[in-house]
């Protein structure tokens, strides 16, 4: 009986898609979820890109700290303060940031942008919020 629970639960592994944050094989089922035991990410088996229901037309939205949606170019305004690694002051609260680029990636910094005093860099959308 324990051989029958072993195979069981292989083939249910070897359908189930990989984390798209890691990469993870090691996915498993929590209803209405899917979650990797790796890097704790949760996402619902219809949004996975190997599902053929996803709308194929573009990225998906992209909003602020407080709800409005971004587009590129873009003004927007850094919310709290964040310690840049390498740099020798934070990024203040208040801080204007303009001219935006939406990027797709598998971390949470989807908006590549420069700023004044400290040049390029990746900033999360979680922590901006539109001018």
């Amino acid at each position: 009986m324990g051989a029958d629970i072993m195979t069981t639960m292989s083939t249910e592994t070897e359908q189930l898609p990989p984390c798209p944050q890691c990469a993870s094989e090691f996915t498993y089922e929590m209803d209405p979820l899917l979650v990797c035991p790796e890097c704790a990410h949760e996402w619902t088996p219809q949004l996975t890109p190997a599902d053929d229901t996803i709308d194929a037309t573009g990225p998906a939205d992209i909003f602020d700290a407080v709800g409005n949606v971004l587009i590129d170019g873009d003004t927007v305004t850094v919310i709290k303060t964040i310690k840049v690694k390498g740099a020798t002051q934070p990024l203040k609260a208040g801080t204007k940031v303009r001219n935006i680029r939406l990027i797709d990636t598998t971390d949470d910094h989807d908006i590549d942008c420069k700023i004044d005093g400290f040049g390029a860099m990746k900033l999360k959308s979680s922590v901006v919020k539109k001018a």
